[in-house]
């Protein structure tokens, strides 16, 4: 029991000091550069929680980090590097948007499930591509995901301008299709948060007790943790592989659903791929794959990225020091094994000073 305890401890300290390292590395370097730190970080932050409207853009963009980082996730407990997550989302977005376009005097809740319904879809096939192949080829999965991801980025462009449209944006999806509400507008004072808060926090549960209470969920954590372990053992490996990339595209094919009915009710064409796939990678490094944990970590990133636009003008920072900020977070928590070896050898410290008395 007290071992489980010091290791609870350990997971929990592990984000927490990668976040302060982070912040440390940040202001080291404003410091080298002749910026104040302090006047940084503050402008950064009470940007953000001084303003109802920038609260809700942190959180607004926290929602779709969210799901991005769960479709990571999960591909990462199974064993895999699911670098796709943008293009996934790209499916998702166009799926969503051509459905909602489509039936647009359709009733409310049958076009956002038809909707979200579509755009998870999407997002699964996109990744059971890469999914099918890793199983039946051993193709690996993170150079067919980045070819994906170029493809997806391509094809959203075309479907825009050859047939959801006539130049590089579509029309906005009608209210029956939106999923901004009036009461969270208000409460935020005319922020783009909207019902996929609420979205994100039922499948947060859904993805704990999917990947906890269920053989389908153990299996996967079985074949990321030891495939030829988990096929003496009678699982399939095969089926596990796509399963988990089904599962990861759906969920990052729901952020841009999300994102496309929920924050601008188009879609548009895209000059890169969207950065919300590449930081829900980031999320779910430094959530270290719990689903709680991820959640918070993306409101974390939303509070930085939203903040970051009021360093320049407030402390006369430039706003790539926040970006700079989240690389070293990121690097850190790469790096955790030396966090570990840190607190365990404070831990073996403590524990000699007891012997010793």
């Amino acid at each position: 029991m007290q071992t489980t305890s010091k290791n609870r401890l350990n997971a929990l300290l592990i984000p927490l000091f990668s976040i302060l390292l982070g912040f440390i590395f940040g202001a080291i370097l404003m410091l080298l550069f002749g910026y104040n730190p302090i006047d940084a970080y503050s402008a950064m932050l009470m940007g953000v929680f001084n303003s109802p409207y920038f609260m809700g853009e942190a959180i607004r963009q926290a929602t779709v980090l969210t799901f991005t980082g769960l479709g990571f996730a999960i591909a990462f407990k199974a064993g895999f590097f699911n670098i796709g997550v943008a293009g996934q989302l790209l499916a998702g977005w166009v799926a969503a948007i051509w459905v909602a376009l489509s039936f647009p005097d359709l009733p409310r809740i049958i076009l956002l499930t038809l909707s979200l319904g579509a755009a998870i879809i999407a997002g699964a096939v996109w990744a059971g591509i890469a999914g099918a192949l890793r199983a039946y080829f051993g193709t690996s999965e993170v150079i067919v995901t980045i070819m994906l991801n170029y493809t997806a980025l391509h094809l959203t462009n075309y479907i825009i301008r050859s047939v959801l449209a006539t130049g590089n944006t579509t029309e906005i999806v009608g209210e029956n299709a939106s999923l901004r509400v009036g009461w969270l507008t208000t409460l935020t004072q005319g922020s783009r948060i909207n019902m996929g808060l609420f979205i994100a926090i039922i499948v947060v549960i859904l993805y704990w007790v999917f990947m906890t209470q269920t053989t389908a969920g153990f299996e996967v954590r079985a074949v990321g943790l030891n495939p030829d372990a988990s096929t003496y053992a009678g699982m399939s490996a095969k089926r596990n592989i796509i399963l988990s990339m089904l599962i990861s595209g759906g969920l990052a094919g729901l952020g841009g659903a999300v994102h496309g009915l929920g924050t601008f009710g188009n879609l548009f064409t895209q000059s890169g791929l969207p950065s919300l796939g590449f930081n829900g990678i980031a999320v779910a490094l430094l959530g270290l794959g719990n689903p709680v944990g991820i959640f918070f970590s993306s409101i974390l990133f939303g509070v930085l990225d939203v903040g970051a636009g009021f360093m320049p003008n407030r402390a006369g920072v430039p706003d790539e020091m926040a970006d700079i900020v989240i690389a070293a977070i990121i690097f850190f928590v790469g790096a955790n094994y030396v966090i570990r070896l840190v607190l365990d050898k404070m831990q073996s410290n403590k524990t000699a000073e007891k012997g010793g008395e």
